[in-house]
């Protein structure tokens, strides 16, 4: 399913745990690090695919976490021309995506990455609050950055965490 601007509807799912981390997951086969997302089919809300992939992706269930928020609207990134697939119709430029907060409310050993035929993951880690946006690929790097913004205040009431100087430079660089 394409909008008519050509983004494909899809969420984002920040997963923490009881000390504030977030999951950070390694794409399956590669080097490339990312949060679990995924496509919203035309029959689901976004929280509803949210379960669902959260369910296909780490194995979570909806009784497993806590739903802390999630934005307030669609946040946008466009695909760099290599990776747009010339031979589809309608033409996928982009996605927009809802991102939800979630915390465990498991163990560590509840988190299954096979539940599917085609996993998302093969590693994962737990990382601190900022460090996805210096690590995920460069063209989701604004859209992890007005997600964590727009999400920390959930996370840490009394104050949210600055990001270093040294972050900011390596997130701009490109």
């Amino acid at each position: 399913m394409i909008d008519t601007d050509g983004f494909r509807p899809n969420v984002g799912i920040i997963l923490c745990n009881g000390n504030r981390q977030l999951f950070w997951g390694r794409r399956i086969g590669q080097n490339s690090w990312q949060f679990p997302q995924g496509g919203i089919d035309s029959d689901e809300t976004p929280e509803q695919a949210m379960y669902r992939e959260l369910e296909e992706e780490i194995g979570l269930t909806e009784d497993q976490v806590e739903l802390l928020g999630a934005t307030r609207g669609w946040l946008r990134y466009r695909l760099p021309k290599r990776y747009i697939r010339k031979n589809c119709q309608p033409r996928c430029i982009g996605q927009k995506q809802v991102w939800f907060l979630l915390k465990i409310d498991c163990g560590e050993e509840a988190f299954c990455f096979d539940t599917t035929g085609t996993p998302e993951f093969d590693n994962w880690r737990w990382v601190k609050y900022w460090q996805p946006i210096r690590e995920v690929i460069y063209f989701k790097r604004n859209v992890y950055t007005r997600a964590l913004e727009e999400l920390a205040p959930l996370l840490y009431p009394d104050g949210v965490p600055v990001r270093s100087h040294s972050n900011y430079l390596r997130q701009n660089r490109r």
